[in-house]
C-alpha cells in the first residue's frame, strides 16, 4: 500500500507542477508584472486565477485534481506504513 501511495504522490506532484507552469505561462502572457508577481510572491497566482478564470479554468481544475490524487497517495502511504509498523513486534 505504501508503494502505491508513493506512486500516486509522484504522479500528483508532477501533474501539479505541469499545470501550475501552464497557469504561470498564462500570467506571463498577460503581462510581465503578473508573471513575475505570480512567480515570486506567494498566493498571487491564485489571485491571478480568480481574476482570469476564463483563461485559467482548465489548468486550475486539473491542478486541483492532481492535488486530490497526491493527497490520496499521502493517505495510502501513511496507512501502509502504519499498518506495517503495527504488524511488526517491537523489540
Amino acid at each position: 500500500m505504501a508503494t502505491l501511495g508513493m506512486i500516486l504522490q509522484v504522479i500528483g506532484g508532477i501533474g501539479m507542477l505541469v499545470f501550475m507552469i501552464q497557469i504561470l505561462i498564462h500570467a506571463f502572457k498577460t503581462s510581465i508584472g503578473w508573471g513575475l508577481a505570480s512567480l515570486l510572491i506567494p498566493f498571487v497566482i491564485f489571485v491571478y486565477v480568480a481574476k482570469n478564470w476564463a483563461a485559467c479554468k482548465t489548468p486550475f481544475l486539473r491542478w486541483l485534481l492532481c492535488l486530490v490524487i497526491m493527497a490520496v497517495g499521502m493517505g495510502l502511504g501513511f496507512w501502509g506504513l502504519m499498518s506495517g509498523a503495527m504488524a511488526t513486534p517491537a523489540g
